[in-house]
């Protein structure tokens, strides 16, 4: 693919970025609500998972993808990955952007996810399963916080459920074990949980099994559906942006490792077929 950052006013698809396939299920609910737009998605499964990695090593990383997709035509990127979203996400906006365009906007997950649950939970206690990565970087608690500060926060790290999902054994019975281990993990750290936030966006593909495990009366919240609604929010608060976001309805999908691998891997997350074009990052 051609490097065409030099047009900076000409209209580009939004970007959408993501270390693996879960960035899909994110991918998938932007893309019902708003339907009109172009978009680039780079899954960076070359390098996955991110999850155990170190901040400096998450942010080079998805710097790097961000780089990318701005040089193909992309003014808005969309992080739609939780680690990214809490390790690389705050120093991009803040060291990256300023020095690249004042047009250029990268926006995460995590808050949008947040801002959702004061009108859900009712106990005022929330529950979060997530990767090792995203529960050591606090990024919930700390929103949420920031947003509800009555909001009592408990997080789960559930390290084997991206590789349930990935290797297609997230329907088996033997998957079972591990998601009812974890959600039982959670609950009986803090019995008034009323709402789990599902902060990976792999977990959607667990969601009727985790729903077995969890009790009547308990909400599990996926990010997709939060996401979509807060992008539709900011690009009409956002005109200047949106006039930048090209609006033919194109979709295109680049991996930084195999194209094959990755085209039958996603077309599990999205139940169609499509076409994968493999990039390498500099």
């Amino acid at each position: 693919m051609k490097d065409i950052s030099q047009n900076k006013n000409v209209a580009g698809p939004i970007g959408i970025f993501d270390s693996g396939y879960g960035g899909l299920t994110i991918y998938r609910e932007i893309q019902e609500l708003l339907p009109q737009y172009n978009y680039l998605y780079l899954g960076d499964n070359a390098r996955t998972p991110y999850g155990t990695r170190s901040f400096g090593v998450v942010y080079e990383f998805t710097r790097q993808c961000v780089k990318y997709l701005f040089s193909q035509g992309c003014h808005l990127v969309i992080l739609a990955c939780n680690t990214a979203s809490a390790k690389a996400l705050r120093s991009i906006q803040q060291i990256d952007l300023p020095a690249i365009s004042s047009q250029k906007r990268v926006l995460g997950i995590i808050r949008p996810t947040v801002e959702t649950i004061g009108d859900i939970t009712q106990s005022r206690h929330v529950g979060v399963l997530a990767t090792e990565g995203t529960i050591k970087s606090n990024s919930y608690p700390l929103e949420i916080q920031k947003l509800f500060p009555d909001i009592v926060v408990t997080g789960e790290a559930c390290p084997m459920w991206v590789p349930l999902v990935e290797t297609c054994e997230h329907k088996s019975p033997g998957a079972d074990y591990f998601i009812k281990r974890h959600v039982d993990n959670l609950l009986s750290r803090d019995s008034q949980i009323d709402t789990i936030i599902l902060g990976c966006t792999h977990y959607p593909m667990l969601i009727e099994k985790i729903k077995q495990y969890v009790p009547q009366g308990v909400k599990v919240l996926t990010q997709g559906a939060a996401v979509a609604a807060s992008l539709k929010n900011y690009l009409a608060r956002h005109p200047e942006m949106d006039t930048l976001c090209a609006k033919e309805g194109n979709r295109v999908f680049c991996t930084t490792e195999s194209d094959s691998r990755f085209c039958e891997q996603a077309s599990r997350f999205l139940e169609q077929h499509i076409d994968v074009q493999h990039v390498t990052l500099d």
